[in-house]
């Protein structure tokens, strides 16, 4: 546990802007990832404009969808500092 770094948050983005980000990068529209996650275009909107938290679930579908891990999206903004450790 000496090698423990605690996360420094690099960033001040919300896990809705972290989701659209993503999204966008991927070249989806929120129809098309409702289509490949099964989540109804509304609350996608409603994910993306943080009217909703995003549950662990949802994450998990999306994060599938966005072929990226959960924790992208639900700890946006966080990193480990690794870079700084070697």
């Amino acid at each position: 546990m000496k090698n423990f770094r605690p996360a420094k948050r690099r960033v001040n983005v919300t896990i809705g802007e972290s989701v659209r980000i993503v999204r966008e990068l991927q070249e989806l529209t929120q129809a098309e990832l409702a289509r490949l996650t099964g989540i109804p275009p509304s609350a996608i909107s409603a994910i993306e404009r943080d009217r909703i938290r995003l549950s662990a679930e949802r994450a998990r579908l999306l994060a599938r969808a966005l072929r990226c891990h959960p924790t992208v999206l639900m700890f946006p903004g966080w990193d480990n500092d690794l870079d700084s450790a070697a």
